[in-house]
């Protein structure tokens, strides 16, 4: 950015005194990577002179790869001359190839510049290419390709029906034999030609029908390597055709331009009397025939490794392509069906086709239900086997998930053993939590039902034993059974161990519906206990958090006050059941407050409904150093709900009960000091039991000289200086001016009950927004009077 523009243009001279050159140096290739440089550092576009220019362009058909990245890089950072652009036309189509297609895209500043370009593109596509410029048509349909992906609204529909006539011909049509370098070639070799050798199948049998990619030889004419380019980009075609230009069309039933073009087109005119169609349903005919040969052809036994994976790659791109087909004309699938139910047969057995069967299930999915066939094989394959002995399959969890997030609302609707299988969906999860909790996120609130929620939250919670189960699964059967005495894991050991099979079966079940949870936690995280410092397990404790939110966020939508009861019990009973992993515990039970409150705001009447449970939590005085978190909230909506004005059925003996209770704890947290191994109590804990007991006793005046008594105790205690129970000072006197407005309030049961428990028109007032009232008026003035300008 520092160079001054007398050095810019000494640097411009010697580059295009290089470039002259008629052999390119390093020297050259280091000064244009300079150039490059000097151009993109700059926020400014700059312009180059014109011989520099000019150069630089010619650098688009050099026989070197390197120079013709460097020319279209430099060239996409510069204005071009006026009158300098890179036009394609008939005289420059020897120029064209990728990178010059990138530079072409980028120098239109139209969408009339670019359907232009895609009009020029067609046109050499339709007339037949001299041997020096042939080349350049399969650099054409690429950038057409990019066209169609970024602007599709630059063609016309009469680019459509040229480019869909001229598929057909490149798909059905294209040749037989060899090229005519199937010569080894040598120093003997003359002008005569050697005879036409017909294409090979994979298996090294002589193709005896059309030619498609799978086809084999030494080499391949123009049109095999069109058929192959017009395969690559024909269900991206397919699927976005629709969204082009719908003016200036032509009649599509006027087919007469195949029959002009060329030789192929002669065959294909009297071939079959598909040629009747118009150009979108031929092509859908074609695209039809082309993909059952391949199917056809994917029986075959490859010689190679890379021809095998050559087939399955065609496989479920002609899976693809067939069920685009059938969305687009209904009438194909009763002719499809077949073959892809023959398909699915032979293939269903073997795993290693795994990312082939998920496409024939988009086929079943899309399709099944018109052609009347039973789906219940395909749900098992993808839904059973697929996660659950595939789960380390990295490739196939993102492509089973993109089909799930792709299909959410039909799988929700058509398919009930989508909802049933999120243990086996959750094992992808636990083996690879930081790739695939994206997809989790946006999946699991269509796992939540009425039905699953409570299976759902104990397997969410378990989701770190399933990591680490998973990872001794995978160990076990990598590494052999260690002899006895010999060093090695104790929860491998135990995984193997039939006395503890059972819990980790239980983890590892496809199927929701077996249960709940495990009645012997406890007993399972003790067996895995060595497994709280496993990356994965660590990494997957980290995403449930996470996961809790969105969960417990979905069960208050499809919940009833029955089911919100239950999960409540739950949160309660797994605050003490969790894998001891660090931060995971406390996190949880963050998680877990949050919730508590957003449920028992939503129906006060739960506090009343789960009052025994709640009161046993909030009474164990062990909760207070273990539990912090929760029993604090637990506590408060002990004191904030439990109230008439919440539920009727609401008694004085209950109050009282609670009352005690809570009493109970607060007296031996603040009379002794914590027990070995534990910290003081936290602030919030002692000043929330107190404000709880303040709000209990307002409502019954019984049990305020009760509270008042303590209060005053407390007070006069704390006069002595520190305290066992509290080691802060400053925390000792927040507790202290908490205790004594509490104690001042209750001197006046009527004040301190409006204060403590408001009514609930007090509690959601609209005085301070109603403009019909004095109320904004006078907030405004005081707020005025108190406060400094």
């Amino acid at each position: 950015r520092e160079i001054q523009e007398s050095e810019l243009q000494k640097f411009y001279s010697r580059l295009v005194k290089l470039l002259q050159a008629k052999e390119l140096s390093h020297e050259t290739v280091d000064s244009l990577q300079r150039l490059h440089l000097i151009l993109s550092a700059t926020k400014y576009t700059r312009t180059l002179p014109p011989e520099l220019q000019k150069r630089v362009l010619s650098l688009l058909s050099s026989p070197s790869e390197q120079l013709q990245v460097l020319g279209s890089a430099v060239l996409r950072e510069t204005l071009p001359l006026s009158g300098q652009e890179l036009n394609y036309n008939q005289e420059n189509a020897g120029q064209l190839n990728s990178h010059a297609a990138a530079l072409l895209l980028s120098q239109a500043r139209s969408t009339d510049d670019l359907s232009s370009l895609c009009a020029q593109l067609l046109r050499s596509l339709e007339s037949r290419q001299s041997d020096g410029s042939a080349h350049s048509l399969t650099h054409a349909l690429p950038v057409l390709n990019t066209v169609l992906t970024h602007s599709p609204e630059c063609l016309t529909e009469d680019h459509v029906t040229l480019l869909s006539k001229k598929l057909v011909d490149w798909l059905r049509y294209a040749s037989i034999t060899q090229g005519g370098c199937a010569s080894s070639g040598g120093f003997f070799t003359g002008p005569r030609s050697r005879q036409p050798v017909p294409t090979a199948e994979l298996d090294g049998t002589v193709s005896g029908d059309f030619f498609t990619v799978l086809c084999v030889g030494q080499s391949f004419t123009e049109d095999q390597w069109m058929n192959v380019y017009s395969f690559s980009m024909l269900r991206h075609w397919l699927l976005t055709y629709h969204s082009v230009s719908n003016g200036n069309t032509t009649g599509d039933t006027d087919d007469r331009s195949e029959v002009d073009g060329s030789v192929v087109s002669m065959v294909s005119a009297t071939s079959s009397s598909s040629r009747l169609l118009p150009p979108k349903e031929r092509l859908r005919e074609k695209a039809f025939q082309y993909c059952q040969r391949l199917i056809e052809q994917s029986d075959r036994k490859a010689h190679k490794k890379t021809d095998a994976d050559l087939q399955k790659a065609c496989l479920v791109e002609a899976v693809c392509i067939l069920d685009c087909v059938c969305v687009e004309d209904a009438s194909l699938v009763f002719r499809t069906f077949p073959c892809i139910k023959a398909l699915f047969g032979r293939l269903s057995s073997d795993l290693s086709f795994a990312r082939v069967l998920l496409p024939i299930a988009q086929f079943y999915l899309n399709h099944g239900e018109m052609a009347a066939v039973d789906c219940e094989c395909v749900w098992r394959l993808v839904f059973g086997r697929f996660p659950s002995e595939l789960f380390n399959d990295p490739f196939l969890a993102h492509e089973l998930l993109r089909f799930l997030r792709l299909n959410l609302e039909s799988l929700q609707l058509r398919v009930p053993q989508y909802v049933r299988s999120f243990p086996n969906l959750l094992k992808l999860l636990a083996w690879d939590s930081p790739a695939l909790i994206d997809d989790f996120v946006d999946l699991l609130p269509s796992l939540v039902t009425a039905g699953t929620a409570v299976e759902l939250l104990h397997t969410l919670l378990d989701l770190p034993c399933l990591s680490a189960t998973l990872v001794l699964q995978h160990r076990s059967a990598s590494l052999p059974i260690t002899e006895s005495g010999s060093r090695g894991l104790l929860s491998l050991d135990a995984f193997r161990s039939p006395s503890f099979r059972g819990l980790f079966l239980f983890l590892l079940r496809g199927e929701a519906g077996s249960g709940d949870t495990i009645d012997r936690l406890s007993t399972l995280h003790e067996l895995l206990a060595e497994a709280a410092d496993w990356p994965r397990a660590v990494q997957c404790a980290q995403t449930v958090p996470v996961l809790l939110h969105i969960f417990f966020n979905t069960a208050i939508t499809v919940a009833d006050e029955k089911l919100l009861a239950h999960l409540i019990l739950v949160m309660l009973e797994r605050s003490s059941l969790l894998l001891n992993i660090p931060k995971y515990v406390t996190e949880t039970h963050r998680v877990f407050s949050c919730h508590l409150l957003k449920f028992c705001k939503l129906h006060p009447s739960l506090v009343v409904d789960q009052s025994h449970e709640l009161l046993e939590f909030a009474g164990a005085t062990a909760n207070v150093y273990s539990k912090e978190e929760i029993y604090t909230h637990v506590v408060w909506v002990l004191g904030e709900y439990l109230s008439v004005s919440c539920d009727s059925r609401c008694s004085v003996k209950l109050i009282t009960s609670c009352f005690e209770a809570l009493e109970a704890v607060l007296f031996e947290i603040t009379s002794s000091a914590p027990p070995p191994g534990a910290v003081c109590p936290a602030p919030r804990v002692v000043t929330t039991l107190m404000s709880a007991l303040a709000k209990l006793a307002s409502r019954s005046h019984d049990l305020i000289p009760r509270v008042s008594l303590f209060l005053s105790k407390l007070r006069t205690v704390t006069r002595g200086g520190s305290v066992a129970w509290c080691s802060d000072e400053d925390d000792l006197v927040a507790i202290v001016t908490r205790g004594e407005e509490l104690w001042s309030l209750l001197k006046t049961p009527g004040v301190a009950q409006s204060v403590l428990t408001p009514p609930q028109h007090v509690m959601t007032p609209r005085w301070h927004r109603d403009t019909n009232v004095a109320t904004p008026l006078r907030l405004r003035a005081l707020t005025n009077l108190t406060q400094s300008q």
